[in-house]
């Protein structure tokens, strides 16, 4: 339920609503926006049904919630979420963009990328340490060596680290030295490592998984903000479809389709959502157009020996393009880089 208070209500209104949702058992999250507040009200289903107020002073109307995700429903919060890392602010007017390597190989590669997505305008150092593969035999990362790394030239280049967790035994060896957790698509719906990120204390990026609806990825948003953690972005990063051209299928009404249902900020993945490297400047134009509050984008110094992604990776020269067209867009939707 979502009891919207009246733009004249007073704070002693809010907290009696408030008062008497938990005297009967339930939940509540609290969104203030600029004209009114709203109550989100969770809990069992059945005392729910037979809350009653609508006759309470300073309450406008109540709506029932038919979707099984509450917290990250634009029912229960109006107003834009803007996750703030460590002062570089992700939603809202502020656009992001995170770049770098798929996977860390080491100093000299890192080094050369970092600065180079640094030097076009990029605030994050994407890259991955621990890289979950198809096969068994692809190249699966350096773990925390480099983690190491990462965090050492982020540091040197003024930049914040997002990176991939895969196991939720890694909660802590990994907030060591990321800034954000990137949860990949393969593990959109591992319920447990989800709960586990809902009790962390620093932002998560939750992509889309390979053939996952907007209702599933929703879902599983809702499982990290119910365990505590509200600092989510989401990350559409293409599905799974009969088309054989592209990687994946690069689904930008996805982008429309959230900015209608959650308050989240969402940022788009042109690299693995088309898997081919000239695709990824008009894709990530589209993106922006589209509503994204950010991207992530592969760069690496020299695609053609890289150990991952090499095919869907910008080199720094061609990264530095596609930042002055996206800046240009960026500023045609209202939103700063």
């Amino acid at each position: 339920m979502v009891i919207v208070m009246s733009p004249k209500a007073t704070q002693s209104d809010i907290d009696k609503v408030v008062e008497r949702v938990k005297k009967n058992g339930l939940k509540v999250h609290l969104s203030t926006g600029e004209e009114c507040t709203i109550v989100g009200v969770i809990g069992d289903k059945k005392k729910i049904a037979s809350l009653e107020m609508n006759m309470m002073e300073g309450v406008e109307k109540t709506l029932r919630v038919t979707e099984k995700y509450k917290l990250v429903s634009r029912n229960f919060q109006a107003e834009d979420t803007v996750v703030d890392v460590g002062g570089e602010k992700i939603g809202g007017k502020h656009f992001a963009v995170m770049a770098g390597p798929c996977a860390v190989e080491n100093i000299e590669q890192l080094r050369e990328a970092a600065f180079a997505v640094k030097k076009a305008g990029a605030r994050f150092l994407r890259g991955g340490a621990f890289k979950p593969r198809t096969s068994p035999y692809d190249f699966q990362g350096l773990a925390e060596e480099g983690l190491k790394l990462l965090r050492s030239v982020a540091d040197e280049a003024g930049l914040k680290v997002v990176t991939e967790i895969v196991n939720h035994d890694d909660i802590d060896l990994i907030g060591k030295y990321a800034d954000v957790f990137q949860v990949g698509a393969r593990n959109m719906q591992n319920f447990e490592l989800l709960k586990a990120l809902g009790k962390a204390d620093k932002p998560v990026m939750l992509k889309r998984g390979l053939s996952a609806t907007i209702s599933e990825w929703l879902n599983a948003a809702e499982y990290v903000m119910s365990g505590g953690n509200n600092n989510v972005i989401l990350c559409e990063r293409g599905i799974r479809t009969y088309e054989t051209f592209t990687r994946n299928t690069l689904d930008l009404s996805a982008v429309a389709a959230v900015k209608e249902l959650s308050h989240l900020p969402i940022v788009v993945d042109p690299s693995h959502g088309t898997g081919r490297w000239q695709m990824v400047r008009p894709m990530a134009r589209a993106s922006v157009a589209a509503g994204a509050d950010g991207l992530i984008i592969e760069v690496h110094p020299h695609p053609e020996v890289a150990l991952s992604d090499g095919d869907q990776s910008l080199t720094p020269k061609n990264f530095e393009i596609l930042m002055a067209e996206v800046s240009e867009f960026a500023k045609f939707m209202g939103k700063e880089l």
